[in-house]
């Protein structure tokens, strides 16, 4: 059995987000899966994340994101603010 490496609990959630890629980048939108308060993990539409990017929670909540692991649409990043 693979060992829980997370430092603290992910919630299970489908919470409704965006993603800034970078300068010069819209605002995507992506759907939260779950959440911890060390990072997320995302279903997105679109092919490329770069290593790092925000995560706009509500129009004054947003987080800084570092790349962790991608299959397919689905992603995992860590909080880095």
């Amino acid at each position: 059995m693979l060992a829980n490496r997370r430092r603290s609990e992910r919630r299970v959630c489908s919470r409704l987000a965006k993603i800034h890629l970078g300068a010069g980048s819209l605002p995507r939108d992506c759907t939260i899966t779950d959440i911890s308060d060390g990072g997320v993990k995302v279903v997105a539409e679109f092919l490329e994340v770069p290593p790092q990017f925000t995560i706009i929670f509500a129009p004054d909540y947003s987080r800084q994101c570092r790349l962790r692991w991608r299959i397919g649409c689905e992603f995992g990043a860590e909080f880095t603010d």
